[in-house]
């Protein structure tokens, strides 16, 4: 029986079924996976990267059901993380990724082997204008680099017909990355797409450098088809030459891949149009039951992990929660057995720890 003082009940959280904490004890740690087990048995957000790892642990069984949605945001390719989105697409945990056009962009120039640098604060982003180096953050990406992926841009687009339809960012993505592998050319997240047939989408394409390229592709081989000189051109006359690309053939194609899945998760760092794109999948299939008359069951996400530093009360998109997302039908219900880990942190120190961790025991388990 509890004992009672001043009026409160005085349990034992045990017979509350409480799980209780232990202390983290780092001398039985001999793995990245027994540290993330017992982190998980500790507070804030070491508690949050160790939930984190055994939610995707569930998700990622090779033996399961779940279709694996990926969604990428922030400059992760210029801090030197492609390499790692690039062993989750080889080792088959990735059915889909969605990306900012940057990311992707950024990742280019790292596959046809050219460099980034650290950012050195004496100099002045003056300075670094005039040099020809781009800064993000603490990083410089050279303009230079940005030019030779336009080279491999225009490159693939000239030794590619323009697909029935036109070009969406799908597309293009697979034909870059067919290049790449083609050519044997550096590891990178669109290779190993193209090796894996892991579709790549870029739902915000004209905000990058990617989508720049195409535009500029287009107007230069419409001045040369029509033997026009761009340089006695106005801005009214030169940019009225859309590419031929419909962002609609991308919507449809990730919402039929998506259709056919019996359990979905999602995997997110950062948040912004990829999350968002990504998750709006249900309530387009409910939209389309309602407004055109099918009859499709609308996929919801069972299973979702997320890394970004923003916190909820922002009330911005990216530090929306999970849980949110159930009122808007784009996640099952805790009560329908999802699982939901949220870690509030730099996806630069936390995914590091928690892929490591995850490959062990995954590759272990092969």
């Amino acid at each position: 029986m509890a004992m009672r003082h001043n009026g409160r009940s005085m349990r034992d959280g045990r017979a509350d079924g409480l799980r209780p904490l232990r202390s983290l004890d780092l001398s039985t740690v001999n793995t990245f996976a027994d540290l993330l087990k017992a982190m998980g048995d500790t507070a804030f957000s070491g508690r949050q990267l160790g939930e984190a790892y055994d939610v995707l642990m569930e998700m990622l069984q090779p033996d399961n059901s779940v279709k694996v949605v990926l969604t990428l945001s922030g400059a992760m390719t210029v801090a030197k993380q492609g390499k790692m989105i690039c062993d989750m697409i080889d080792r088959g945990m990735v059915d889909a990724v969605i990306s900012t056009g940057a990311l992707i962009a950024h990742g280019l120039t790292e596959s046809i082997g050219l460099t980034h640098y650290r950012h050195d604060p004496s100099q002045s982003d003056e300075k670094l204008y005039q040099l020809g180096y781009n800064r993000i953050y603490d990083t410089l990406e050279m303009e230079a680099n940005l030019n030779e992926v336009e080279v491999l841009v225009r490159q693939t687009l000239k030794e590619n017909a323009t697909p029935e339809g036109g070009w969406s960012s799908a597309r293009l993505c697979r034909a870059l990355g067919k290049k790449l592998h083609e050519e044997n050319l550096g590891t990178g997240i669109l290779r190993s797409a193209y090796e894996k047939n892991v579709p790549v989408f870029i739902p915000a394409f004209t905000d990058s450098e990617v989508g720049l390229d195409v535009a500029t592709w287009a107007m230069r081989k419409w001045c040369d088809e029509n033997n026009l000189d761009p340089s006695k051109m106005t801005p009214e006359e030169l940019f009225r030459v859309p590419p031929q690309f419909n962002p609609f053939l991308d919507l449809l194609d990730y919402a039929k891949l998506i259709g056919n899945a019996q359990e979905l998760g999602i995997f997110t760092i950062g948040g912004g149009v990829p999350r968002n794109w990504a998750q709006q999948v249900a309530p387009f299939y409910d939209m389309t039951n309602l407004r055109v008359g099918s009859q499709f069951t609308a996929p919801r996400f069972k299973y979702a992990v997320r890394i970004c530093p923003e916190p909820v009360h922002w009330g911005g998109l990216s530090g929306c929660t999970y849980i949110e997302g159930v009122s808007w039908g784009k996640f099952l219900s805790p009560q329908e057995g999802s699982r939901f880990a949220e870690v509030y942190a730099d996806a630069t120190v936390a995914w590091p720890i928690l892929m490591k961790a995850v490959f062990e025991t995954f590759d272990a388990k092969k």
